[in-house]
């Protein structure tokens, strides 16, 4: 394979990371420097399948989907790929053993979001779970190519991918409902969400969080403040959301500001220097 067309796409996946979310890129930068390129590549093709869904209005979306996935399949099997996107993702798979049940999950999920779905508690278990806990598993599979410790942290990482979703949920109720007319939440009125239901909503994704922790403690000390960072990211927005009444949370979005973040990224890099995580 010609290196340099390999760079190339590589590149093109780290430029979309770093367009698409500045915060995610960030923690992939704080990474030990070979953990980066692979989930630079990762986000590439998650960014992409979802921006499918959620933007090209104007196109069939389930004919770009269904095409997207076709070239997907094809990139893996044959090593290659001339959308780079999917080159880049391709050689990650074939390097790190990323299972097709993975990708399959998430692309099956990125198609749930092409219809009307009224979600119960199995529908939404699968959306999240492919939406947002296979991800992480991929990110695992990079992380513990070298120690083997895949099977021993999978859960934590599919409990902290689904807290992050369930708090996108959160965080985005009124434009899912207003763009789409959905509520990820079973059982959940937008029209009468209330302090009840919020809770309890708030006291599944504490009890995640809570288990999720332990796993990052146990991750490579290359990537453990990288997966920390956003950790600490999400509970500070997780703080911000119990604080906001659901009568707010469906007027606005709820957000962490820059210079916040910033002293969440001194204040963690401490304490992992000080080995406190």
């Amino acid at each position: 394979m010609d290196q340099l067309y390999h760079s190339v796409c590589l590149r093109c996946s780290k430029i979309i990371t770093k367009q698409y979310s500045t915060s995610f890129s960030l923690g992939i930068r704080i990474f030990e420097k070979k953990y980066r390129d692979p989930v630079y590549a990762i986000y590439g093709f998650v960014r992409f399948a979802d921006e499918i869904v959620d933007t090209f209005h104007d196109k069939d979306k389930k004919v770009l989907l269904d095409r997207f996935r076709q070239d997907t399949y094809h990139a893996i099997e044959e090593g290659i790929s001339l959308n780079p996107v999917l080159h880049s993702f391709q050689s990650v798979v074939n390097t790190y053993g990323i299972e097709m049940d993975h990708i399959d999950a998430f692309l099956d999920s990125m198609e749930m979001d092409l219809y009307e779905v009224e979600f119960d508690c199995e529908s939404i278990r699968k959306y999240i779970y492919g939406s947002a806990e296979v991800v992480g598993l991929m990110c695992l599979k990079v992380f513990c190519y070298e120690t083997h410790h895949y099977d021993e942290l999978k859960d934590y990482a599919c409990a902290l991918g689904s807290a992050f979703q369930k708090i996108n949920f959160l965080r985005d109720i009124r434009s899912d409902f207003k763009d789409r007319g959905r509520v990820y939440f079973p059982g959940v009125d937008f029209h009468q969400f209330c302090e009840k239901d919020k809770s309890e909503i708030e006291e599944d994704i504490r009890k995640e969080f809570d288990f999720a922790f332990e796993g990052i403690k146990r991750l490579p000390k290359g990537v453990r403040l990288g997966v920390y960072l956003a950790y600490v990211y999400y509970t500070n927005l997780f703080s911000k959301i119990k604080r906001t009444s659901p009568e707010m949370i469906k007027s606005a979005r709820i957000r962490v500001r820059n210079r916040r973040k910033i002293y969440l990224l001194a204040k963690s890099t401490v304490k992992h220097r000080l080995d406190l995580i």
